[in-house]
């Protein structure tokens, strides 16, 4: 991964090869050509390395010497990555599609959510077109003890795993309505398990309501996929937010339906290549 700091990126790796992903994330962001200086300016990596990472990359195909010797562009094989990607990843296009009907359909922002960590990770987004909104981002992190779908991912924890967690970081206080106790965490997220769905009321960002429903795990197990809707609270009030959890369970199980067919081509998939290996 890579980070910007003060105008630079900073490549962020405990290893060779994720420094070179991280390398190719830096380069993937550029619309221009680049030389190995002006590269080293940003990253402020030593240029031997640097010029060695440009070189595998080069000598595999990602990228390619523009005609002056001097200059960097993406290779064939960094495009032909890209454009298989988006073609071939229909489960977040299908996925998309889902939070693009839920939004249409209740009016405000809609995002998907995994837990990372002691973090709740937005995997996507879909905003709302109303003037009066918060703006966040796939990528965006927010701690779990203050989201709604984090409510829900720890609900599912064991009492002892949950504890762990919530012992090992800080229960930071975002807004006044932050739940930092630990007993009153627990009394909420004991609520949270028996509703099957999760608030947050203004817990991370002040004047921001979210309600969040888990998505199925398609093996019958703990799901690491949420669904949530958020919305400023001049607008979205917990009793608005209820008559939307219909809408917002059905999306749920929509998605849950999405990747239960993708594992079920999978292993369809996997069948087949075994069969064809023992042959």
């Amino acid at each position: 991964m890579t980070s910007q700091k003060t105008g630079t990126y900073r490549l962020e790796g405990e290893t060779p090869a994720q420094r070179l992903l991280a390398l190719l994330e830096v380069i993937a962001d550029k619309d221009q050509f680049f030389t190995l200086q002006s590269m080293v300016d940003e990253t402020g990596m030593p240029k031997p390395t640097l010029h060695r990472m440009l070189q595998q990359l080069e000598s595999s195909g990602m990228l390619q010497r523009e005609a002056d010797g001097r200059h960097y562009g993406k290779g064939g094989r960094f495009r032909r990555l890209a454009e298989k990607m988006l073609l071939n990843d229909t489960v977040h296009g299908a996925r998309h599609a889902v939070l693009s009907q839920l939004v249409d359909e209740v009016g405000e922002s809609c995002n998907i959510t995994a837990l990372s960590g002691s973090e709740v990770l937005y995997l996507d987004r879909v905003e709302t077109s109303e003037a009066l909104r918060f703006f966040l981002h796939p990528g965006s992190r927010v701690p779990v003890h203050c989201s709604a779908s984090g409510k829900l991912f720890l609900a599912q924890m064991p009492p002892a795993q949950r504890r762990r967690l919530l012992g090992e970081i800080s229960l930071k206080s975002f807004t006044d309505k932050t739940l930092t106790n630990l007993d009153t965490l627990e009394a909420e997220i004991s609520d949270v398990r028996q509703q099957g769905y999760a608030f947050d009321n203004e817990e991370f960002l002040p004047g921001l309501l979210c309600i969040a429903a888990l998505a199925p795990d398609p093996n019958g197990g703990r799901s690491n996929l949420g669904i949530a809707i958020q919305a400023p609270i001049m607008r979205f009030s917990k009793d608005k937010a209820l008559e939307c959890l219909p809408a917002l369970q059905r999306a749920a199980n929509a998605i849950a339906a999405i990747d239960r067919d993708a594992m079920v081509l999978s292993a369809a998939q996997e069948n087949k290549s075994a069969k064809s290996g023992g042959k």
